[in-house]
């Protein structure tokens, strides 16, 4: 009888065909896992496009849009989305190429308060992955920006085999801390986010105290987070001569510029800078007066400021010192580096800051800064050669700072050369690459010590 074994393998050997490479979820350990191919970010509250300094507007936006487009310049494609809040937005916009911006039916297509989103989730993560399945995409890895976010990226596991990486950029209970009552963040938030430590597949923190909190505080387990500053764009934020800079923005040589830039939210703390105004002006001890520039807030067809503005112009003439404040409203981001360099200082009193952008922004521009001693700011601020820490909340300790640097000539010529040098570890293409090696080692099955094996994070002092 003839081997029937022998005749199979050789029919199977003379129709075998050479497979396609592997195209499904990574798996770990698995050696012929293709590369790490695209990546999802989350921004569910508010746009990358959005006007810097508006309502829910500011450094978490510029993260994401600078993040994307670095990790598209190291090879790695990137889709961004956010909710629709304009019915005739794109579907998709091109920020760079290898960077779209994807807007999400969710809800009305019209602005929506952040506390009244998480009902609208359920169908962001549904249309989102509807998405992907529309454009015939895949994502190896996915990077969820704030609570909302990373509520999507939970609920989008049902659609999607791939693991998320939450960063909070803030968290409820360090807002609450410092928040007074009325601006205290919500339960729901404070329960979502204790339960995004435990689903999330890795945690970014902006600073190491964050780590600390997260880790001490919340419980997180250790080995799931890993210290990763936002960056800075040192080609577009640089050092330029101040009259140049202020001739363009219309600052006279001669008037001393004490410069805010922000949302006008009170975590940003301007009610303190305001108060230390009418000390500072009240005390008559510098000459001439500073004048206060405030970028930031929204302001109306005539230029007079509407909103959280339109109530710090209030409080300002309350105090009887409106002649020595300046209110501009928010600005285009490359305007921004005219307003740093025209500043004899910045001042960043904020209650809160997971890192304080601002506050490197002006430093890469060559200008010292007075900052409040909290959250991030004590590590991006070298205290007494590029700048100063105050007491957060503290009119008095504000004043004295700014005084200290306006007074003295030596002290913030030195400081404005320290400036620069101090934050140019933050130089985007070194922090996409560390975050792109997180990414690498969640799309290759790794759920802990994601910051091992990177030359990058030891150079750095990264954990």
């Amino acid at each position: 009888m003839p081997d029937t074994r022998a005749r199979v393998w050789s029919v199977r050997k003379a129709t075998s065909v050479p497979l396609a490479p592997y195209g499904g979820p990574s798996v770990f350990g698995y050696e012929t896992d293709l590369p790490l191919r695209r990546a999802a970010q989350i921004s569910v509250h508010t746009s990358p496009l959005a006007t810097l300094g508006g309502k829910d507007a500011g450094g978490m936006n510029v993260y994401i849009r600078e993040l994307s487009t670095h990790l598209a310049a190291e090879g790695l494609p990137v889709d961004i989305f956010t909710r629709r809040t304009d019915p005739h937005t794109p579907e998709v916009r091109e920020i760079v190429p290898g960077v779209n911006v994807i807007a999400i039916e969710a809800g009305p297509a019209a602005p929506v308060g952040k506390n009244d989103l998480f009902p609208y989730l359920p169908d962001f993560a549904e249309q989102m992955a509807l998405y992907s399945l529309r454009a015939g995409v895949r994502y190896d890895v996915v990077h969820a920006h704030y609570w909302l976010s990373g509520w999507v990226a939970e609920l989008g596991r049902r659609y999607w085999d791939a693991p998320f990486v939450q960063m909070f950029h803030t968290t409820a209970h360090m807002k609450n801390a410092v928040a007074e009552r009325a601006d205290r963040e919500t339960d729901l938030r404070l329960r979502t986010e204790k339960r995004l430590l435990s689903l999330a597949d890795g945690i970014i923190a902006a600073n190491p105290d964050e780590r600390a909190d997260l880790i001490w505080r919340m419980g997180v387990a250790t080995e799931k987070v890993c210290t990763i500053p936002p960056g800075v764009d040192l080609d577009l934020f640089r050092p330029e001569p101040r009259e140049a800079a202020r001739a363009r923005i219309g600052i006279a040589p001669e008037e001393r510029i004490v410069l805010f830039v922000g949302r006008i939210d009170p975590i940003k703390g301007i009610d303190t800078l305001v108060d230390a105004a009418a000390i500072l002006l009240a005390g008559e001890t510098l000459s001439p007066a500073p004048t206060f520039l405030i970028v930031g807030g929204d302001l109306d067809d005539a230029g007079e400021p509407v909103g959280p503005l339109a109530d710090i112009a209030r409080a300002v003439a309350a105090r009887g010192i409106s002649g020595r404040f300046r209110l501009v409203g928010s600005q285009p981001q490359d305007q921004l580096p005219a307003f740093y360099a025209a500043a004899d200082v910045v001042a960043v009193p904020s209650r809160y800051e997971s890192f304080g952008l601002v506050a490197v922004e002006a430093l890469a521009c060559g200008v010292p800064v007075v900052a409040s001693r909290a959250g991030g700011l004590r590590f991006t601020i070298d205290e007494g050669v590029s700048g100063l820490l105050v007491k957060p909340q503290s009119p008095s300790a504000l004043t004295g700072g700014i005084a200290r640097i306006l007074g003295d000539d030596a002290l913030r010529s030195a400081m404005a050369s320290a400036a620069r040098p101090s934050v140019e570890r933050y130089a985007w293409t070194n922090i996409a690459r560390q975050v792109m090696h997180v990414y690498r080692r969640l799309a290759e099955g790794h759920r802990a010590h994601l910051c091992a094996g990177s030359e990058i994070f030891e150079a750095t002092g990264s954990d």
